[in-house]
């Protein structure tokens, strides 16, 4: 299987001279956690994902995407599905662009974990239980705690999406940056983008993702995959005896897919 024969043909798209609030705005519409930067002749320049956006200290109209722009693995349509998956998984994103060819680098789509889990199934010895993938060690916030300090948090680890649990760790909803960045909040200095000063600003509760979706240790990898896929979210939280114990994400379940493969 190769990339060309899975990956989508995205339209989306954003140009180096192109402001980046107008970026954060196609996130926005798009419900997009990055896009591919290409110059004027439509080839690839790199991809800006929403870390870039939330790393922006400043709300200034003139900024240009292009200083953004981060390299990503080049990818073919040529290219078999699972060492562009590999790829993928080392470098850690969730979408990468497609281009023509190594010596022609125009944008021809986008290859994402989602594409692969929809095609790819666990080998003979692959895990068989989330249980057996899941992150224990898992960070979390409240619902009172305040955005600008989720959001620092994401800066300061990489997190996509931080889970929000009651004091008695009962998995309440899922804070992510695509809630912070939809909601307006990518927070810009020292202040949020509403001009909030940190201890004062808005509460994880206005702005998290709810309901839960979330699952037992002994739920099966394809089950999970399955989960994943038909509610469209990026991580199921694990949870025993109504509180958290873990987290899988979809790179977790792609790497599970990839123990044991050699050519799909």
């Amino acid at each position: 299987m190769t990339v060309g024969q899975i990956m989508s043909k995205d339209g989306v798209f954003v140009k180096k001279d192109d402001f980046v609030t107008h970026a954060r705005q196609m996130l926005r519409d798009h419900f997009l956690r990055s896009l591919p930067v290409i110059d004027g002749s439509e080839r690839l320049v790199g991809i800006l994902t929403d870390q870039d956006v939330l790393n922006i200290t400043a709300n200034k109209s003139h900024v240009t995407v292009a200083g953004y722009a981060r390299e990503c693995p080049l990818i073919t349509p040529d290219m078999d599905a699972i060492k562009a998956a590999r790829l993928l998984v080392e470098v850690g994103m969730h979408r990468v662009p497609v281009v023509a060819s190594t010596s022609d680098r125009k944008l021809v789509g986008m290859l994402s974990d989602v594409d692969l889990l929809k095609k790819f199934k666990i080998t003979r010895i692959s895990p068989k239980m989330v249980k057996e993938i899941m992150e224990t060690k898992v960070k979390t916030c409240n619902p009172n705690d305040s955005i600008s300090k989720v959001w620092q948090n994401m800066l300061d680890q990489d997190f996509t999406g931080i889970p929000v649990v009651s004091e008695k760790n009962k998995p309440m909803g899922m804070i992510t940056r695509m809630d912070i960045i939809k909601a307006g909040f990518a927070r810009i200095g020292s202040s949020d983008a509403h001009g909030t000063k940190p201890n004062d600003s808005t509460k994880v509760e206005k702005l998290m993702s709810t309901p839960i979706y979330a699952t037992l240790p002994e739920t099966s990898i394809s089950k999970a995959i399955e989960m994943v896929l038909h509610y469209d979210i990026g991580r199921l939280i694990i949870i025993s005896d109504s509180k958290m114990v873990g987290i899988v994400g979809r790179h977790d379940l792609l790497k599970a897919c990839l123990v044991g493969k050699t050519s799909e």
